[in-house]
């Protein structure tokens, strides 16, 4: 789930966030962007990963790897919170 020390928004598809606790822009490419405006709400990887399967043309196996890799950026810079199932 998005964190609420940042804002983002959208540009022409893209995102451009910034973290308020750092003053740190990030942005996002079309892809990114999609993945970004469905953690918004509280959802599971899995949940991202089948939405991600089901519109763009990739691979099970890297769209798995590189979504994960991506929240875990995401996460490292504070702009997303990952809990755990149990949670």
């Amino acid at each position: 789930m998005a964190s609420t020390d940042q804002v983002s928004c959208d540009l022409a598809g893209e995102a451009a966030i910034l973290n308020l606790k750092n003053s740190v822009y990030y942005g996002l490419d079309t892809v990114g962007a999609r993945i970004w405006t469905l953690v918004q709400e509280p959802i599971t990887v899995g949940a991202v990963r089948d939405a991600m399967l089901r519109e763009y043309d990739v691979e099970p196996e890297r769209c798995e790897r590189d979504l994960i890799d991506l929240l875990q950026k995401l996460a490292a810079e504070g702009l997303i919170a990952i809990k755990s199932a149990a949670a």
